[in-house]
């Protein structure tokens, strides 16, 4: 056995040396506890005597040219051979060191490629492989994810393990509840020891075995506005702690009340879209990408040419004890549609223009539309204009790819309520003509987020058995500049016949907006109406980048909204309804408003949200929620997927899943609309 570089081998030589007396497998369990338990600098002792010594190549001695040579490389427009005084002139040698005279960095000329062939970069080969095909064991491939029941048998050796609770959890679980995942590599004195150790301050981990079985504890507190899944949490200790193995199994120690929001912070760690060509999907074509279908969003299906992990669950009851009851059919289903539309949402926002724009979006609408059975109603290009959608069309209309409005409706029979999700699809925001800088720009192929989570969202209800009437609408355009291009003075004429002068066109959001919740409303004919979208940049000021900001004329709803955010980890907060001081920021010498406030200090993204209300009408009898996730739709370069899962749980008592109807907010009646004081 030789030792290898992370110093643990060379430990468990000394350690048996120490004590000739003990089989290996027990020195192996005694070293394995001893070296979690240690302390990084005498860890490190053992790393220095194992590391190799790096061999240092002799460079070659530096030949200088003579004068004359410099002279006649600057005057010559051919090669000019160089020959070292040392070697022969012979006309290999001569070819050998040909360079090309105009060439002043190190880069290759291409034009003399075959003469010099000592400059051309040439690419390392693996010297494992035997084909061109040889994929590295540090390049990510692409994940399924898939629900298991309960815990299944399996080798951390060979399948790794990564099991993630409180530390309250941990302690009420047994050896035994977790002996397939873990035997025969650790034994019940090993985990003991491990959770002992734990000490979170937020988070903590201790490797079981090597690092193939992984024991990682939460957060100890959750404040009133956090998630008591401590959600974000496990997000980034899967992201850290995941081996990207063929398979793999994340376990997961909650209570029920928390076992969606849990596992939708798994999916979140794994995203689908990647254009790197060492993952072996760029090649991947984007229309089977578009809706998942071919490429897998999560639905379990095994495929050899990609990861899988299996995500599992130990369930603490009410009275403290482990729940042996595995998952039903009807949770794994939810949870495998719900990771589904997370995947799905996260895809799109993930997408460039270039590969989403908006005839993409409709294709991704329509897609998801034929697996629900369910026609598309589109309304494109001119038809816009000439039926009143002057937010739409005036934003879209400089794009090379026409704007459009898209809608999908579930109509099922007994219906008692409408509900309507307007999502803003903005596929690329340029800003307009009020251009963003060149730093404010590059990740504006997110301000589509709104619409993707509607799309998201509204295929998990669907298949979840969504009850009452169901409508989402989905209103595209890219605003870009172009001969066309909407113009600051410019005055349009919206859905709801008001006017708007148009004092700044990086303000298209509301526009849109304002155009679909106008057709949920007359069209439709929806009493619950929720738009969602990346509107202001403020909600990050306002809100963090973990809470979107919910504007609600509802104060009942509001409440609701709220307790979903917890229970889904979509977190939520509230910013102040009030127009009879904030609308007039809009005023207007020659239109019904202006679509910018003057003063940008005052609740931007309060009055953002009132420009949309104004346009459905202050007086609008019926509930409406804007959800502003300008900041939580992506976390660093990766979308999130954030409001699949909020939606789901807000109107989880209109679905068949007992699972959704079991962390859905109290009260099934509409509220009535609090009315103002005189």
């Amino acid at each position: 056995m030789l030792p290898v570089v992370n110093g643990f081998l060379s430990y468990l030589l000394d350690h048996q040396r120490l004590c000739p007396g003990i089989s290996v497998e027990d020195a192996v369990r005694q070293g394995a506890l001893n070296w979690n338990m240690m302390s990084e600098t005498h860890r490190r002792t053992y790393r220095i005597k194992t590391v190799p010594k790096r061999k240092v190549k002799p460079r070659a001695p530096m030949v200088r040219r003579t004068v004359k040579q410099k002279k006649l490389m600057r005057k010559c427009a051919k090669p000019v051979p160089f020959v070292s005084p040392v070697e022969s002139t012979s006309t290999e040698s001569r070819c050998f060191k040909t360079r090309c005279p105009k060439r002043k960095s190190k880069k290759h000329c291409s034009k003399h490629a075959k003469r010099c062939p000592s400059h051309v970069k040439r690419e390392k080969k693996c010297p494992c492989r035997k084909s061109s095909r040889c994929i590295s064991k540090n390049k990510k491939m692409a994940t399924d994810l898939k629900f298991n029941a309960s815990l299944g048998t399996s080798d951390p050796q060979t399948h790794p393990v990564l099991i993630i609770g409180q530390l309250r959890h941990l302690n009420l679980v047994k050896f035994n509840d977790l002996a397939s995942k873990l035997s025969p590599r650790v034994s019940e004195e090993t985990f003991l020891n491990a959770v002992a150790c734990l000490h979170p301050a937020p988070t903590d981990k201790v490797s079981l075995y090597l690092d193939s079985a992984t024991v990682a504890a939460l957060p100890l507190k959750a404040s009133r506005h956090n998630t008591a899944s401590r959600a974000h949490a496990i997000t980034r200790l899967v992201k850290s702690h995941v081996m990207n193995v063929p398979e793999e199994t994340v376990v997961l120690v909650c209570e029920r009340e928390n076992l969606f929001a849990s596992a939708c912070a798994v999916v979140r760690a794994f995203p689908l879209y990647s254009r790197k060509t060492g993952n072996g999907r760029s090649s991947t074509p984007v229309k089977s990408e578009v809706g998942c279908g071919d490429a897998g969003c999560g639905d379990g299906a095994k495929d050899t040419s990609r990861n899988l992990v299996n995500v599992e669950f130990v369930v603490i009851d009410k009275d403290g004890g482990v729940d042996c009851n595995p998952l039903t059919e009807d949770e794994i289903k939810c949870l495998t549609e719900t990771t589904r539309g997370i995947r799905l949402t996260a895809r799109i926002v993930d997408m460039p223009c270039n590969e989403m724009n908006v005839d993409h979006f409709i294709q991704a609408v329509e897609e998801i539309g034929n697996e629900l059975c369910i026609t598309p109603q589109i309304i494109r290009g001119e038809e816009l204009k000439e039926r009143g959608f002057g937010g739409i069309y005036g934003v879209g209309k400089a794009a090379a790819v026409p704007p459009a409005l898209v809608v999908l409706s579930h109509e099922p029979k007994c219906a008692q309520e409408t509900i309507a999700l307007v999502g803003k699809g903005i596929v690329y925001d340029t800003g307009g003509l009020s251009i963003k800088g060149k730093t404010a720009m590059p990740g504006m192929k997110r301000d589509c987020g709104g619409a993707a989570a509607i799309l998201g969202a509204f295929y998990a209800a669907v298949k979840c058995g969504f009850t009452d009437n169901l409508h989402a609408v989905f209103c595209l355009a890219e605003n870009s500049v172009g001969p066309n291009a909407t113009r600051p003075d410019d005055i349009h004429t919206l859905y709801s016949g008001r006017t708007v002068e148009i004092n700044n066109t990086d303000a298209e959001g509301r526009l849109v907006l304002s155009d679909g919740v106008c057709f949920a409303n007359k069209d439709l004919k929806a009493n619950i109406i929720l738009d969602m979208a990346t509107l202001t940049g403020a909600q990050g000021v306002a809100t963090g980048k973990y809470h979107g900001a919910i504007l609600t004329n509802s104060e009942t709803w509001e409440a609701k909204s709220l307790q979903a955010g917890r229970k889904s980890g979509d977190l939520l907060a509230p910013i102040i309804y009030c127009p009879e001081l904030h609308f007039s920021e809009f005023a207007s010498a020659i239109a019904d408003m202006k679509n910018s406030v003057s003063d940008r200090q005052n609740a931007q993204s309060s009055c953002a949200g009132l420009f949309i209300a104004a346009h459905l009408g202050f007086d609008y009898p019926g509930v409406w929620m804007h959800v502003d996730m300008a900041t939580p739709v992506h976390c660093g370069e990766r979308a999130t997927g954030y409001g699949v899962a909020l939606l789901l749980t807000l109107f989880g008592n209109h679905t068949n899943s007992k699972l959704l109807q079991s962390i859905a907010p109290c009260g099934e009646e509409p509220p009535s609309k609090r009315q103002c004081r005189d």
